[in-house]
Formats: structure tokens, C-alpha cells, sequence
């Protein structure tokens, strides 16, 4: 499903990203990235959504070669991706409702059904009711939870998430944590990038250690 083949990523200046990265996460699975500050984990996640494109190697998705896509393919190719970064990014001048309801705004879905997708996403994360408040007035964790809500409102068969707890203290940490194990429950491949990998233990997941751009360990 995630299929990494040598994958370089080289920055303008010289900095190497990622040095020769080669893995695979398969349908259905739990897996971790850990790694130092500066490892390349984000840039690990960005090349998966292309936002990022490699210097040299491969990216597929679901079979599909994304590494040299068009740019008026990549909307389509994350309809099928769940993305959560570091810091949620939501427009702080709309209501929660309307920031989760975006990205179906953005892909044409009809207004009755996106409206039930957007109820349905929120219910899930935990924030039914809450749809006409503003970010500004949630919680650091909420407004987490309001980002991955957004990130599942497409129904992606891919979860992936950036750093999703780092800003979080330990008790919305693990609530948040809950919330991607129940997405990979339920059949959606997940990874996530962490430095506490304990929060993901129990499950056993698959984990991928990147240091300096290249990945160190690979453990199922």
C-alpha cells in the first residue's frame, strides 16, 4: 500500500533529507516512525501526500507511482489520505463545522452529504455538538481532534499523522493516541510519526527508526 524504493530527498544548499529510504507498510497495518529532531520524518510523511517529491527513488501509493504525479492528479491521490500535522492549521475565523467540511467543499461533494460526513466525523472524534464553535475557543487537544476529524471526513483508506501529541499533555496524548488504534481497528492503514512510541506499544505496530535520513531499524 506505502511502498518506499530507495528514496532520496535532497534540499537546495545540499541537505540530504533521506538517504536511500526503502520500505514497505501493507494493507491494515499499525506503524510507527520514530527518529530524532531533524531525522526526516516529516519529510518522510510530505513525500507520501506529495508535497514534497523525491531527488531519486520511488513513492507508491496503492500501486501508483506518485513520485513524478502531475499537479492536477495530487488532489485525487489524497482523497484516499488522511493527513494530521504537527500543528492543526485550522482557519480560526470559521467554525469548527466548517473547517471540517472543507476538504469535501474543495472535491465538489454535495452539500447533504458532506453535512452528514462532517456530523459523523466529529461524532467520531468526540466533538458531536460542538460544530458552530470557533478554534480560538477549544482546547489544544480539541482543536486536535478538530484537525483529525477533517483528515477522516474523506473516509481515507491511509491515516497519517505528523508529531499528532507532541503539543498535548499525557492524558490527551493517550486520548488521541486511542483515536488512531480505533482508526486502524477498523481497517485503515495508519502511520504515525512519534517520539513516544509507548502510546502505541500494546498494539505492537510496526516500526520504522529513521536517523539522519536513513532508516536505521524495521521491526513488524
Amino acid at each position: 500500500m506505502i511502498v518506499f524504493k530507495d528514496v532520496v530527498k535532497r534540499y537546495p544548499g545540499g541537505y540530504t533529507a533521506l538517504a536511500g529510504v526503502s520500505f514497505e507498510i501493507r494493507h491494515g497495518e499499525l506503524a510507527v516512525l520514530s527518529g530524532h529532531s531533524g531525522a526526516g520524518k516529516s519529510t518522510l510523511l510530505k513525500l507520501i501526500a506529495a508535497i514534497e517529491r523525491p531527488t531519486g527513488g520511488s513513492v507508491s501509493i496503492n500501486g501508483q507511482d506518485v513520485s513524478g504525479l502531475r499537479p492536477r492528479a495530487i488532489p485525487y491521490l489524497r482523497r484516499n489520505l488522511g493527513l494530521v500535522l504537527q500543528e492543526s492549521r485550522l482557519l480560526h475565523d470559521r467554525s469548527v463545522f466548517d473547517n471540517v467540511m472543507l476538504p469535501l467543499v474543495i472535491t465538489g461533494h454535495p452539500p447533504r452529504d458532506a453535512a452528514r460526513r462532517v456530523a459523523a466525523a466529529l461524532e467520531r472524534v468526540g466533538l458531536a455538538g460542538r460544530e458552530r464553535e470557533h478554534p480560538p475557543g477549544l482546547s489544544g487537544g480539541e482543536q486536535q481532534r478538530v484537525a483529525i476529524a477533517r483528515a477522516i471526513v474523506n473516509r481515507p483508506s491511509i491515516l497519517i499523522a505528523d508529531e499528532p501529541t507532541a503539543h498535548l499533555d499525557a492524558a490527551y496524548a493517550g486520548e488521541i493516541a486511542a483515536l488512531f488504534r480505533s482508526f486502524n481497528a477498523a481497517g485503515v492503514t495508519v502511520l504515525v510519526s512519534t517520539h513516544d512510541e509507548a502510546l502505541f506499544a500494546a498494539q505492537h505496530p510496526r516500526r520504522l527508526v529513521l536517523a539522519k535520513g536513513e532508516l536505521m531499524a524495521e521491526a513488524a
